[in-house]
């Protein structure tokens, strides 16, 4: 039995406090929770037509969840007294912990509700506590929008951070069936990742949501993620923070670039947990995944009885990773022999009105259509007015398409244009038929990608967990200079360009002539140096490396001169920051001095396999680029490849010290030249091992 078992499926509840007590008996009792219900209250003799209790001692027995109810200082004793009884779990609702900012009473009362809860489990405080569908109990304190789960069935789980937000879920009218709805409120003692593991055990689950503000616990996440898949689980995940400014203190081009939040998003990719950025997009991405599951791929069709509902989700779909793929020659002349000679045969398909109504020639022309072999099928479809209007006919549509997706083995949606258009009373019936009813063409889409990016994680082998790090009160941190940091990096066999360190103009000059023409001359010991005007490039001659090296004398700390890296084709970022809950994060991206302009970067957390870093490196725009876009010719690759790889395990190597690596630009010359470090800024911790 799961450490949240009796709290989270409950057979007998006890209920402590005034309003918010009986509310949430009252909404048990409406729920038709079949289990015991015991009222406790001081002076009371019923709470909704039940027998009150007048404290712990005096219950019939140990219940297996409480809903307490009370003020945050007589939540502690009653907390106490549940857990000497042997009591399952509690819901603590009050607030005045932590999150009310009296530092000195709210951590000591946090501190005074854990001892008191012992191993007891409790949520919260300062949450709403949890609704379960499946068995109707409610520790809850306030109206909800659910219904009871029907006998047999599934439906999703939900687990959000915010009360409020649980409770405007629940008022979904767009058909999603909920098995569970819990806060986690301010996580004392059980964190999220605790409570979604609980709820995923319960085969009545279909599919779990999560809203979350911070991660409780990254090992938390990765046990979720790994039961999840074991028990071919979707998760989905709308993740608070993406707005967040970039780190102003960073030292770093990665910095800048690698906020907590790309991390975030790195960590759930790395999790196969997709993310999701609306309330609606998660809900219509939960009822996809409720019913057909992850996808194999983004190739999906539309069809429509309307050209303008075709040009519409077309344009929808431009600039995103779902893609219409068009028709092949063999398959357009199925689909063509269905309908008349006017149809223009494409994909997305407008299939006209002349088969509108007619069963078996929609049917038809929807069972050619996809019989195609996409990953995902949409029928266009926006229902009449039911107060003023007849939709007999659009029922024609829905059994055709549903026929034709099972005689085909596909999978598909029907999609309205907008969430009125696709009534609540619809979904339940079109879902029988294993059909998605979804609302809105973006949340269509947002839904089709999440679920294609699950199926694709799920197809790769899991990955490791992410590299823990612990430092113990660092001193600061301390940046080397470019000298020493490719002194390091290349001690580690990383593809760095010959080069020597000068203390005076006239050394710079005898390192010229040692490292070979063109040079680079560089002033040590800045950050950015670029910025200051302190890198001189493609020197050829003493004279010129004299002059360069006389105008940035007294800049730095010295000279590094350095061997040019020509014939580059493109110039990439390759960085890593520490960050405090996922460890060393490493970002790859375009690079040069216009870095945090283009943006076009992917992050990763390490360690990272090859084959990881190899598909970042290929999703960004500057990657067409390197493949010989237009006739150019062709970066190497595989070299770019693996000097990033030995970025990544150096990074992992020195986790325990290394605060931020920002190697910028990284050249990559034409295939079989090499990537070669141009510039390098290492900055370390200073205790560090």
């Amino acid at each position: 039995m799961g450490r949240l078992d009796r709290l989270l499926r409950p057979r007998t509840i006890a209920v402590f406090g005034g309003a918010q007590a009986a509310a949430a008996v009252r909404q048990s009792l409406k729920m038709g929770f079949a289990g015991e219900i015991w009222p406790v209250h001081p002076s009371r003799e019923e709470v909704e037509g039940l027998k009150t209790y007048r404290s712990v001692a005096e219950l019939p027995g140990a219940p297996d969840a409480a809903f307490v109810g009370v003020n945050r200082h007589l939540t502690v004793e009653i907390v106490r007294d549940l857990r000497e009884r042997g009591a399952g779990g509690a819901v603590c609702f009050a607030s005045g912990f932590r999150e009310a900012g009296e530092a000195q009473s709210g951590e000591a009362l946090d501190a005074a509700l854990l001892e008191a809860a012992g191993p007891m489990p409790i949520v919260g405080p300062n949450c709403y506590g949890v609704i379960n569908y499946c068995d109707g109990a409610l520790l809850w304190p306030d109206q909800h929008g659910g219904v009871r789960l029907r006998e047999g069935g599934r439906g999703a789980a939900i687990v959000t951070q915010s009360s409020n937000i649980a409770v405007n879920m629940t008022m979904q009218a767009r058909g999603l069936p909920l098995a569970y709805v819990m806060t986690a409120g301010n996580q004392a003692q059980t964190g999220l990742s605790e409570m979604a593991l609980g709820l995923i055990e319960d085969e009545r689950v279909s599919v779990l949501g999560l809203h979350i503000e911070a991660f409780d616990s990254v090992q938390g996440f990765e046990r979720l993620a790994a039961r999840a898949r074991a028990l071919g689980k979707p998760v989905v995940a709308m993740k608070m923070g993406r707005s967040e400014l970039a780190r102003e203190a960073a030292v770093s081009h990665t910095a800048s670039l690698a906020g907590s939040d790309a991390a975030a998003d790195a960590f759930l990719r790395r999790l196969g947990i997709a993310r999701v950025q609306s309330m609606p997009a998660f809900l219509e991405t939960l009822k996809l995944l409720h019913v057909a599951g992850p996808l194999d791929g983004l190739s999906v069709s539309s069809m429509s009885c309307s050209g303008g509902e075709a040009a519409l989700m077309a344009d929808h779909a431009a600039g995103r990773r779902a893609r219409f793929r068009p028709l092949a020659p063999e398959h357009r002349a199925r689909v063509a022999e269905t309908l008349g000679p006017l149809v223009a045969i494409a994909n997305p398909l407008d299939y006209h009105t002349f088969i509108w109504d007619d069963r078996p020639a929609m049917e038809k022309t929807f069972g050619a259509f996809v019989s195609g072999g996409f990953d995902f099928n949409f029928l266009l479809l926006d229902f009449p007015r039911g107060d003023r209007c007849l939709d007999t006919e659009w029922q024609s549509a829905v059994d055709a398409f549903a026929a034709a997706l099972e005689a085909n083995g596909a999978r598909g949606a029907i999609v309205a244009s907008m969430p009125e258009n696709l009534p609540e009373g619809y979904c339940a019936a079109i879902m029988e038929r294993g059909v998605v009813p979804l609302s809105g063409f973006t949340e269509a889409l947002d839904a089709v990608e999440a679920a294609a990016e699950i199926g694709a994680a799920w197809r790769r082998p899991p990955a490791d967990p992410v590299v823990a790090v612990n430092r113990k009160g660092p001193c600061g941190p301390s940046a080397l200079d470019e000298d020493e940091a490719k002194e390091r990096l290349a001690a580690s066999a990383l593809p760095v360009a010959p080069g020597q360190r000068a203390a005076t103009v006239a050394e710079a000059i005898a390192a010229s002539e040692i490292v070979g023409y063109p040079v680079a001359v560089k002033a040590l010991g800045l950050a950015h140096k670029s910025e200051r005007g302190a890198v001189r490039l493609n020197l050829r001659t003493r004279d010129e490396v004299e002059a360069a090296a006389s105008a940035l004398e007294g800049l730095g700390s010295g000279f590094l001169v350095e061997r040019m890296v020509e014939d580059g084709l493109a110039e990439l970022i390759a960085g890593v920051t520490g960050d405090p809950q996922f460890g060393p994060v490493m970002t790859v991206g375009s690079g040069g001095v216009l870095v945090e302009l283009l943006a076009d970067s992917r992050t990763l957390l390490l360690p990272a396999t090859r084959a990881e870093i190899e598909e970042a490196l290929r999703s960004l725009k500057l990657f067409a680029l390197m493949d010989g876009y237009r006739g150019r010719m062709q970066a190497d690759v595989e070299a770019a490849v693996t000097a990033l790889e030995g970025i990544a395990d150096f990074a992992v190597r020195h986790a325990a010290s290394l605060a931020e690596m920002d190697i910028n630009p990284l050249i990559v010359c034409p295939r079989g030249k090499g990537a070669w470090i141009a510039d390098a800024l290492i900055v370390m911790e200073e205790d560090g091992p």
